[in-house]
């Protein structure tokens, strides 16, 4: 189904995005790329069927149709925010005809806000609302090469996110929540060992994959 949009809100978020300034080799920043507005020209033009029948008039025979290809607008923006945010990283680059790990290391907060990345008329986000917060419980990271390595878990321990349960069940609620990490403690779990570990010690790990529940 293609949808108009209003071309004077089509690309606007929720948060204004240039008062972001992500720092390099963060989640924010990662977030702000993919979602970049991009331009589509020259041999990346947008097949327009309106302009096409605009010129040409309606479809008859398709083998000696023209088609028109004009200038376009393209961004990726979240229009449903979910009640449980997974971020997968890419942690791999093409080197030659090979495959590389990327070791880097990607600074993830324990809260983060989606609304610049959120488009302005996002469906489960309340009238007014300028946040989109979620809260970090679970990170998954991987140690060793594109070969052989091994995965391990930090998972924080805490108590119900009755919020979270609403959300799944009836959806967002316009009251204000708070806007702190849910409280709890972080283990660092490895195959049979479990261990208590600092919420610092989860923020200077490599993540591969960040797991947020949705706060506000």
């Amino acid at each position: 189904e293609v949808l108009t949009e209003d071309p004077e809100t089509a690309f606007c978020t929720l948060a204004n995005r240039e008062d972001l300034n992500p720092e390099e080799g963060s989640i924010y920043h990662c977030l702000y790329q993919f979602t970049r507005n991009e331009k589509l020209t020259e041999t990346n033009k947008l097949l327009c069927d309106v302009c096409t029948q605009r010129r040409y008039g309606p479809k008859k025979n398709i083998k000696s149709e023209k088609y028109v290809y004009t200038n376009a607008k393209k961004q990726m923006l979240i229009s449903l925010a979910p009640p449980v945010l997974t971020l997968h990283l890419k942690r791999f680059q093409q080197a030659g005809f090979n495959l590389r790990k990327v070791n880097r290391h990607i600074k993830f907060p324990e809260v983060i806000d989606l609304a610049p990345f959120c488009t302005v008329k996002c469906k489960n986000v309340a009238d007014g609302n300028t946040k989109v917060l979620y809260s970090l419980y679970g990170v998954v990271e991987h140690s060793g090469t594109m070969r052989s390595g091994h995965y391990t878990a930090y998972a924080k321990m805490r108590s119900m996110n009755n919020h979270l349960s609403d959300l799944v069940l009836r959806g967002p609620s316009p009251q204000a929540l708070e806007t702190e990490p849910v409280k709890g403690q972080w283990f660092h779990i490895s195959d049979t060992h479990v261990q208590a570990v600092s919420a610092s010690k989860v923020l200077s790990s490599q993540a591969y994959l960040l797991f947020y529940e949705r706060l506000l």
